[in-house]
């Protein structure tokens, strides 16, 4: 049987690698150095998945052009300091190699800067099995389009051959936006009842649920 899907992107943070605490903790250890409100645990997750920029104004809408420099500068340190903690989520590269093995078109799709996901792909033996990404400093933020639809131009991909996995609203909104099928993973920063209020074409809740899900679908 064909595949049914040429083309998987991935979000990065809570998707494949397990960094949701360490967000948190750089957001609110940020907000402490500026000497602002510090967000709760479920508003700093809720940001995850957003640009920077986009994270900030969101958390601190009257944060002054100063404060948000520094907010940025604090939060690139502490997950400078603390990130070296995360890892992939147990069982991921053998999900990505078994896609890249499958010969399908494999992307990220991130929140994060072009240097932080490159510094990511090398740590994490990654890079090699995706042919493209688009990071938050490259292109418009999710939940835009823009991502999904300049990858799907790249390889020349039609929106009902692609598929976004992602574990935040701002992931499967940027698919509906993209109209490009969007599956959630539970085991990230957003609820499951959040995701699928987005009418996912599924949710799962782990990695073994995920690599059952692809095998079946895919």
């Amino acid at each position: 049987m064909p595949n049914k899907f040429d083309l998987i992107v991935f979000d990065w943070d809570g998707t494949l690698l397990d960094s949701t605490g360490v967000i948190v903790s750089s957001l609110q250890s940020a907000a402490d150095d500026a000497g602002l409100t510090c967000p709760s645990d479920e508003d700093a997750r809720h940001v995850i998945g957003l640009g920077l920029n986009n994270a900030l104004e969101y958390l601190f809408p009257s944060a002054s052009s100063q404060q948000v420099g520094l907010l940025m500068d604090r939060y690139f340190h502490h997950y400078a300091v603390n990130g070296q903690r995360t890892t992939l989520f147990e069982g991921v590269t053998e999900v990505i190699e078994n896609l890249h093995t499958k010969g399908l078109l494999l992307a990220v799709a991130t929140g994060k800067g072009r240097s932080e996901l490159d510094n990511g792909f090398e740590s994490s033996g990654l890079g090699q099995y995706f042919q493209a990404s688009r990071c938050a400093d490259e292109t418009f933020s999710k939940p835009h389009p823009a991502m999904l639809l300049e990858l799907m131009a790249k390889f020349d991909v039609e929106p009902r051959r692609a598929l976004m996995i992602g574990d935040t609203t701002h992931d499967l909104q940027m698919a509906v936006n993209a109209k490009v099928a969007g599956l959630g993973v539970t085991y990230g920063a957003h609820p499951r009842e959040s995701l699928l209020s987005l009418a996912p074409i599924d949710c799962v809740n782990s990695i073994m649920e995920l690599s059952l899900w692809l095998e079946t679908n895919v």
